[in-house]
């Protein structure tokens, strides 16, 4: 027991570390898209952390795996490195057992990424869908950045305000041009310009559009570079908001269906989805088998020589499982189980890479000198 505790304190310690890392590059990334986002009016500043929140264990179910694989990587390669290992196998510690000790946490790990991927990222991607239509549904004026020019979802206006009250509900020297047709040629078009010195949204009670009120302001109307044009001046004049399209990914919507709905389809699509979830703990538990062979180090050669080609060993595992899965969704492959296919063979090199150290031929015993009739060694006078 207390070599179980110090491996696994050893290996639950290096797998945090490196997953914590893995983890916070993953997520800068995903956060500076959304503040750009945000900083362009495309998205409320006010739902960043929500939907980061959402997303968390998207992210964890695929940093983890490989995390707890460069952490049994760098764990047992230091203890090889510093002699500790090799005390170990001295003193009748065989890597059988090792593996064995291994498999404890790995199946920790495995629930844990198991929780991820059938309950808690279907469930973070359903609600940052409706987070995203809430926040999309609401109109372009929502977030409107002063004094910069914006289009609409739909190509077919461009407003400007100079600037905003402090509740944002006013805006101030607003402009605002519209195109009259849809050939969508701003040279020939009909357009229509407008000035007003205030504007403000009302809410349809009885309907729910949207309207955006111009007070005290003119309207232009007519053919760029033409003189037949008119001119309007009015105290209050009321635009209907465009309502945005709101358009869902194929993909998004299978990844936020609940487990209990994909085991009841017959889909292939939504099949193969049902079959990834299940397929991530097991990845777990092959790569802990590939990783306790792969650790050995010689300390001549340094502690991270044979990091590289495991990494690498580890990402033709995962595209491997990327491949499949995108091939059976595209209708190239029609078994949805096909994706099951994959796990044997690194299995299988995990168990051979671990059975060439267990089976190396043993060094010959040397014999003791020869004797003399009786059985005694010959000592010199």
């Amino acid at each position: 027991m207390i070599i179980f505790r110090y491996l696994c304190r050893e290996l639950l310690g290096a797998t945090l570390a490196v997953s914590a890392v893995l983890l916070l590059m993953v997520m800068s990334g995903r956060f500076v898209k959304y503040l750009a986002e945000a900083a362009s009016g495309e998205l409320s500043a006010g739902i960043l952390f929500s939907l980061m929140g959402y997303r968390l264990p998207g992210f964890l179910e695929l940093v983890i795996p490989l995390g707890f694989f460069v952490g049994i990587l760098l764990a047992y390669g230091r203890l090889y490195i510093e002699s500790e290992m090799t005390v170990l196998h001295a003193c009748g510690f065989s890597e059988r057992q090792l593996l064995r000790y291994t498999l404890v946490p790995a199946l920790l790990v495995a629930a844990f990424v198991a929780a991820m991927s059938l309950y808690l990222t279907p469930t973070g991607i359903e609600r940052t869908s409706h987070l995203l239509t809430a926040d999309k549904t609401r109109s372009e004026f929502d977030h409107l950045v002063p004094k910069k020019f914006v289009a609409t979802s739909g190509g077919r206006a461009v407003y400007y305000a100079e600037g905003l009250s402090d509740d944002k509900s006013t805006m101030h020297d607003v402009f605002l041009a519209e195109l009259g047709n849809s050939r969508g040629n701003m040279e020939t078009d009909h357009q229509i310009v407008t000035v007003a010195r205030e504007g403000v949204q009302r809410i349809d009670p009885a309907s729910g559009l949207r309207y955006l009120v111009l007070r005290d302001g003119y309207r232009y109307e007519g053919v760029p570079g033409q003189s037949d044009y008119r001119q309007m001046a009015f105290d209050s004049y009321e635009v209907l908001l465009e309502i945005p399209r709101l358009r869902t990914k194929s993909s998004e919507k299978l990844q936020s269906m609940s487990t209990a709905a994909l085991w009841k389809s017959d889909n292939p699509r939504e099949r193969v989805n049902l079959h990834w979830r299940f397929s991530l703990p097991v990845l777990v538990l092959v790569v802990a088998i590939l990783a306790v062979p792969l650790s050995r180090t010689n300390p001549r050669q340094g502690r991270y020589a044979k990091m590289i080609p495991a990494v690498l060993l580890y990402i033709v595992y995962l595209v491997a499982l990327q491949s499949v899965r995108g091939a059976i969704e595209d209708g190239k492959i029609e078994q949805a189980w096909a994706i099951w296919l994959v796990h044997p063979p690194f299995l299988i090199l995990g168990l051979l890479l671990l059975g060439g150290r267990n089976h190396k031929p043993r060094k010959r015993r040397a014999e003791p000198p020869a004797g003399d009739a009786n059985g005694g060694a010959h000592v010199p006078a």
